[in-house]
């Protein structure tokens, strides 16, 4: 499947070259005077970078959402190439370069020495959590700028760590919350903003699968060492993150939650297996998720307002969101959209010009930081059976 999708790109990246060239031959054509006028260039930020414009991406971490969905997001991208492998297998680190032309590999252990590679712009960490720490300090330490794959880092003190070695470094570190660039996810936001269903008065956000152990990219998971936690550092965080997105990033009063990791269950020895969670904003907003690695998969988020609601199902998936707008005095809406497919890409992209013109990124590490800050305050009232605790 890989070989043909990068078959099909060759074949469109021929075609554009084609166009490219048809163009200016027709650029060197004499105009016909005096009809001849100049014309605005439409959609000029949408055309790609010259290949030796582009910021310049090792990939640290090839599993299966890397190779997956953000290597192929290269080849889409129209600021960025790959231009370095960073693996614990040397074979399939070498297998993917040659499948996606890259010249440099590194391991685990000779990582530090892309310091000394000025064809490396820019890192992408896709480690599992309990790793994304070190990596990222040693990238950053290194001169380069990073994106971190989300849940950030274990601890909200990995998260200063990481955010003071950027700093040091004067370079840009991102955390991957790919959903801030899907244009579903955008749009909706943008409804809610605009006031299309009023004032916003409740969210919920549910977000569950069922763990098997079996499965590599399930198992370390479950480790607390590699995972950092439970469903709520991987799953939860999307509904937790989305929730704020809704709400323009509005800071919560307080949390609270309980824990509801099933009895018995071998899966749960290191990491809790499910979380209710619950928050309260000023102005009398609440909202609420679920978390769990013992459910069957939900993906779902739900923004009530005074004149309507906005239900989303699902609601941040890689390719398909849908959601139902409905309101008293008009017809029910539905947005139902294939386009969110772009949403690795267009994050990649974004960060890439961050970092070329050192200008903010829209998901910067603050706002990793206070995601994994509220995840550790719901554990703590969790911890202690529900409190509220106060932020």
């Amino acid at each position: 499947m890989t070989s043909a999708r990068l078959s099909r790109r060759g074949v469109l990246a021929a075609a554009v070259t084609a166009g490219l060239a048809a163009r200016e031959a027709v650029a060197a054509t004499p105009a016909i005077p005096p009809r001849a006028q100049s014309q605005i260039l439409s959609g000029v930020d949408d055309i790609p970078d010259p290949m030796g414009d582009r910021m310049r991406w090792a990939v640290v971490g090839l599993g299966n959402f890397a190779v997956g969905h953000m290597m192929p997001a290269f080849l889409e991208s129209r600021r960025a190439r790959i231009t370095a492998l960073v693996s614990g297998s040397p074979a399939k680190a070498a297998d993917l370069a040659a499948r996606f032309g890259v010249a440099r590999c590194y391991t685990y252990e000779t990582f530090d020495q892309i310091a000394h590679d000025p064809q490396i712009d820019c890192v992408y960490i896709a480690l599992p959590v309990g790793l994304h720490a070190a990596f990222a300090i040693r990238a950053l330490q290194a001169g380069k700028h990073v994106l971190c794959e989300k849940p950030m880092a274990s601890t909200s003190a990995e998260c200063r760590a990481m955010i003071a070695a950027a700093h040091t470094a004067g370079r840009q570190l991102g955390v991957a919350y790919r959903v801030h660039f899907d244009p579903f996810n955008r749009q909706v936001a943008q409804m809610i903003r605009s006031g299309d269903i009023g004032a916003v008065r409740y969210l919920s956000a549910d977000n569950c699968f069922d763990a098997n152990p079996a499965f590599p990219p399930h198992a370390w998971r479950l480790t607390k060492a590699l995972g950092g936690g439970g469903s709520m550092f991987d799953y939860g965080i999307y509904g937790l993150n989305g929730t704020l997105m809704m709400l323009d990033d509005a800071a919560p009063t307080d949390v609270s939650a309980i824990y509801t990791t099933p009895a018995g269950d071998p899966r749960f020895a290191q990491v809790e297996g499910g979380v209710l969670w619950r928050m309260r904003f000023a102005g009398g907003i609440h909202a609420q998720g679920c978390s769990s690695y013992a459910m069957s998969h939900i993906n779902r988020q739900l923004v009530t307002g005074t004149r309507g609601s906005l239900a989303m199902d699902p609601a941040n998936v890689y390719d398909r969101n849908v959601a139902h707008r409905r309101r008293v005095d008009q017809p029910d809406v539905v947005i139902d959209t294939t386009a969110s497919l772009p949403q690795f890409s267009a994050q990649i992209d974004a960060f890439s010009q961050a970092a070329r013109d050192n200008v903010p990124h829209r998901t910067p590490g603050s706002m990793g930081l206070r995601d994994i800050t509220l995840i550790e305050a719901i554990y703590r009232s969790a911890d202690a059976d529900g409190v509220v605790v106060r932020l």
